[in-house]
């Protein structure tokens, strides 16, 4: 096992409809393609990780506090892993870990150098949103510490469609990133 399926933040509040910071229906248009490679991932013995984004309502100091409203907040459904994601991490937390992160990248503020590094991950896989936000600022901070990245077009959106196209030919013009194409 040297690859690993980071799924950011694909969680009620950034997927549906009715969600506090929703990309909307391409959002929910990922669905069918996440599930699948997260089964993949898990079918063939490799690590899958959800870094999901935690606040606290009516935190002041959160920088994000200022540009978004409030969004995933702790204890709330918000945070609940989006459609069937939800259920396929429900059946598989034994193994799926949950990431809490309060920052862009899932790498700030959290083990998941760490967790990566013990179990000799080189690879990492990206999927989740927004494409221009927390898997673009994860994807620098992987690229920094020397992992590949793989990132999957079909499973990454954005609710700012130029932010999103920008970000995809960033990870490959700038990161070196693997972008696997629809």
């Amino acid at each position: 096992m040297d690859k690993a399926l980071l799924v950011i933040d694909y969680t009620y509040d950034f997927v549906a409809e009715d969600g506090a910071l929703s990309c909307g229906q391409p959002g929910i248009d990922l669905e069918p393609y996440i599930v699948e490679l997260t089964k993949e991932f898990l079918a063939d013995g490799n690590l899958v990780i959800m870094p999901v984004d935690l606040h606290e309502e009516n935190d002041p100091y959160h920088p994000e506090s200022k540009m978004f409203p409030p969004h995933n907040i702790k204890g709330t459904s918000g945070r609940n892993l989006y459609g069937e994601l939800h259920n396929l991490y429900e059946e598989n937390r034994d193994r799926i870990i949950w990431m809490d992160k309060t920052r862009f990248s899932a790498f700030a503020g959290t083990d998941l150098e760490l967790q990566l590094r013990s179990r000799g991950i080189t690879e990492l896989h990206l999927v989740g949103v927004c494409t221009d936000i927390c898997i673009l600022h994860t994807s620098v901070d992987a690229y920094n510490r020397g992992f590949d990245i793989v990132i999957h077009e079909k499973g990454v959106t954005s609710f700012d469609p130029a932010g999103h196209e920008w970000a995809l030919r960033h990870f490959e013009k700038t990161l070196g990133a693997k972008v696997i194409r629809s």
